[in-house]
């Protein structure tokens, strides 16, 4: 069967070399110009992230220097069992990324793209179900911070949310950012798997080749970053007020 050599000395069947010519848009002269374009363009955007969480890290940042007791204490109630789980399950999601991005560079058989997305998109599914199960937690003790919801249930709890220098109302406001953070993050995950399927759809119709490639990789900065939120997300709201649950 006759292939296309391209500049890594990477042979690319005619159907993937057509492929590759079909995705180039009208306003780019080559399929090297239109990756730098979108390669920039995701990079801006992931900036724009960065700053877009950033302001809430501030935030955290200021209340926790203004309430360390409260912080500790709202801190203390979260699993960090279970965000120490989802924590591995996002690393193992990147190594995954990361392979199936290499896999389309090398042109590995369509097998062995689609294997490693889905993968991704199953560790992602996982550490979404284990997001909703501690929400579910968080709800039957009482602990949503909406206007008349927060009330701990447990009388363990709200003796801890009012002692060791800590009041009710701000371990609320730790809540309050606990959602809104980890929500944000849950919402660019549920983003990344509604994005992942039709590249998976992709893979399996063989579009990627080492020709072709740039919807996978430029995915893969996107998966990467929101991982990376995460690895600071973890410490920084779960293991804070661990040594108040050890009881120390």
């Amino acid at each position: 069967m006759a292939t296309h050599a391209d500049t890594a000395g990477v042979h690319t069947t005619p159907a993937q070399h057509e492929a590759a010519q079909s995705a180039l848009a009208h306003h780019f002269d080559n399929m090297e110009q239109q990756k730098a374009a979108t390669t920039l363009g995701m990079w801006l955007f992931l900036v724009q992230e960065v700053m877009f969480f950033g302001g809430l890290f501030l935030v955290y940042a200021i209340y926790r220097a203004l309430y360390p007791q409260s912080w500790a204490a709202g801190s203390s109630h979260l699993n960090w069992v279970l965000g120490g789980f989802n924590t591995v399950v996002l690393i193992c999601s990147s190594l995954t990324m990361a392979l199936a991005v290499w896999a389309a560079q090398a042109g590995r058989p369509r097998k062995t793209q689609v294997l490693f997305l889905v993968l991704t998109a199953v560790l992602g599914l996982t550490f979404l179900g284990v997001k909703a199960f501690e929400y579910a937690d968080k709800y039957q003790d009482g602990l949503i911070p909406f206007a008349g919801w927060f009330s701990p249930t447990d009388p363990e709890t709200r003796e801890l949310f009012t002692t060791h220098g800590a009041t009710l109302q701000n371990v609320q406001m730790f809540y309050w950012i606990y959602f809104a953070m980890t929500g944000l993050h849950a919402l660019h995950m549920i983003i990344g798997i509604a994005i992942i399927i039709p590249i998976i759809w992709a893979a399996w119709r063989e579009r990627y080749s080492p020709e072709y490639y740039a919807p996978v990789e430029l995915f893969g900065l996107y998966w990467h970053f929101v991982d990376i939120v995460w690895i600071f997300l973890f410490p920084l709201l779960y293991l804070l007020g661990a040594h108040l649950a050890a009881g120390h």
